[in-house]
């Protein structure tokens, strides 16, 4: 390929030789044909990297990098986004399928609004633990042209609400104005997508999202991250929220509202959190459950948000928040020992609940 590919795609993979294949099949199928796609190598202990080197050999498009010793997610994107030198950036992860206009679509929005951030909705596709699919989620945002810093700050609430602001792959970014705001991946577990996206977002003041979910999240119940047990899953989700909260404070826009929205995002980690308390892998007895509920309770953040949090449509949200805006101990345990039977006995059930199916 000569001269500069329209798109730089970084693509991390470890573990994932059942599916990167198919996922570089779907890059290839993408109606712009002017990309490059960035595979790198995190390492991996399996036949991922033999299948993308062979895609690059039949592909001058593709370059696989290989890093010595496993950095993380973070670092491979790292990685990648060092090489990139496309006038746009995409993120995509190696075990997930993308429509086959995704770029195109993305890339003719940037081009009309002159955007510094295109965002698209997402397919959230269920499998089971024996690889079966169950069913679809789409989640699909409100599409339209935020050609201001006042209009994107505006959005970014309900983004995260619908789950779209988090993710790095749900977004195609022009690199020149992505390399100005200095963002790169956090180290970190399962909030790396929101540290670098509210990083980027405090500089965005043109944002298009697209009005169609060209891409397809497989969420695997054996292998998606949320699904296994981390001992700072609550340390890790307040600090998103934190991070949201005082995003929103130097704005400008924490107002009652942005508060309601926040408090029952916050409302749902705690809950969760606390249904992973009962994990025996926690060890943690009644009474070290309650004094966990008597410390997040007594935190400044909660009082700043949970008295604000509203349930909306969700009837089980309403019922949880009713305990947890009155602090009371005895039933925000009982509540958290429901849903941690629930979602041990019933999982997939569980999660089509979860997902608002």
């Amino acid at each position: 390929m000569d001269g500069t590919p329209l798109v730089s795609i970084v693509m991390p993979a470890y573990g994932v030789e059942a599916y990167i294949g198919k996922a570089i099949a779907c890059i290839q199928a993408q109606t712009i044909v002017y990309w490059e796609l960035i595979v790198v190598d995190d390492a991996s202990p399996d036949r991922s990297a033999a299948i993308a080197e062979a895609a690059a050999a039949e592909d001058p498009r593709i370059t696989v990098l290989h890093h010595g010793q496993n950095q993380g997610l973070s670092g491979a994107r790292n990685t990648g986004m060092a090489h990139a030198c496309g006038t746009y950036l995409w993120f995509c992860d190696p075990d997930d399928t993308y429509d086959s206009d995704l770029l195109g679509c993305a890339v003719s929005a940037l081009k009309r609004t002159e955007a510094q951030v295109a965002v698209f909705g997402v397919r959230e596709e269920y499998y089971n633990a024996k690889g079966a699919f169950q069913y679809e989620n789409v989640v699909q945002p409100e599409p339209g042209a935020c050609l201001s810093a006042e209009r994107v700050h505006g959005r970014m609430l309900q983004l995260e609400r619908e789950t779209c602001y988090g993710y790095a792959w749900n977004k195609v970014y022009d690199r020149a104005f992505l390399a100005s705001t200095g963002a790169t991946f956090e180290n970190v577990k399962l909030i790396e997508d929101i540290t670098f996206n509210v990083a980027v977002f405090d500089h965005v003041d043109r944002m298009v999202v697209l009005d169609r979910a060209p891409y397809r999240y497989a969420r695997r119940i054996d292998d998606n991250l949320t699904n296994k047990f981390l001992p700072d899953y609550f340390e890790l989700h307040e600090r998103r929220i934190q991070m949201l909260f005082d995003q929103q404070q130097a704005w400008g826009t924490l107002d009652d509202d942005a508060r309601a929205i926040l408090g029952s995002l916050y409302a749902r980690y705690v809950l969760s959190a606390l249904e992973r308390n009962f994990d025996p892998r926690a060890q943690m007895r009644s009474a070290d459950r309650a004094k966990w509920c008597e410390r997040v309770f007594s935190s400044s953040l909660y009082n700043e948000l949970i008295p604000y949090a509203q349930a909306e449509d969700s009837r089980a949200l309403a019922e949880a928040l009713k305990p947890l805006q009155t602090k009371d101990v005895k039933r925000t345990l009982q509540l958290a020992r429901v849903i941690h039977i629930a979602r041990d006995k019933f999982l997939p059930l569980f999660t089509k609940i979860k997902s608002g199916r």
